[in-house]
């Protein structure tokens, strides 16, 4: 039984999982959270860090200073659109985003979405865990494998999921502190 597919597979949960954390506005200016939004460039849905260079001068804001001048109203326009719930600051060279200082109900909600996201990525481990065993139990079925290696082949699966779901963890509790001493 190949373990590393599975294994494989529960990776690239933890890797949506930080990238959707990283997309999570917690009150610092982070560039990430414009990596949903395209920008339509001569015809082209275009991410907009592909349009313009975006840095943080200081930790409540963004700047985006595109290549293209003529850009510099579609970029405004598809941040407003979006739901970063951010209103940009359009000077005729650069867009600033400024971030607002977060209250304590903004936070607790910002914390609630991302036990969400947490939970959400602890189910689709545990779903590749039941595929795993599931393919573990066919195998024995077909007498590819003893009840013994079966037994062993839960264990090991289980104690891979264990890993992750403890690993979701670490990340939740990080972004919690992160979030709450904003």
């Amino acid at each position: 039984m190949d373990y590393n597919k599975y294994e494989e597979k529960m990776n690239k949960s933890i890797s949506v999982l930080e990238e959707n954390f990283a997309e999570v506005r917690a009150g610092r200016a982070n560039p990430a959270i414009l990596n949903k939004i395209t920008v339509d460039y001569y015809g082209t849905p275009t991410p907009i860090n592909q349009l313009a260079g975006i840095s943080v001068p200081e930790a409540r804001m963004i700047v985006i200073q595109p290549w293209d001048a003529n850009v510099l109203k579609e970029i405004e326009k598809e941040i407003l659109k979006s739901d970063i719930g951010i209103n940009p600051n359009n000077d005729g060279k650069v867009i600033r985003l400024t971030f607002p200082e977060l209250n304590e109900e903004r936070r607790k909600e910002i914390v609630k979405d991302i036990r969400k996201m947490a939970e959400d990525a602890k189910v689709a481990i545990r779903s590749i865990r039941r595929d795993a065993i599931d393919e573990a139990k066919a195998m024995q079925k077909n007498a590819e494998m003893s009840e013994d290696e079966l037994k062993s082949a839960e264990d090991r699966i289980q104690k891979l999921t264990d890993k992750f779901v403890e690993e979701i963890d670490k990340i939740l509790a990080n972004k919690e502190k992160e979030v709450m001493s904003i």
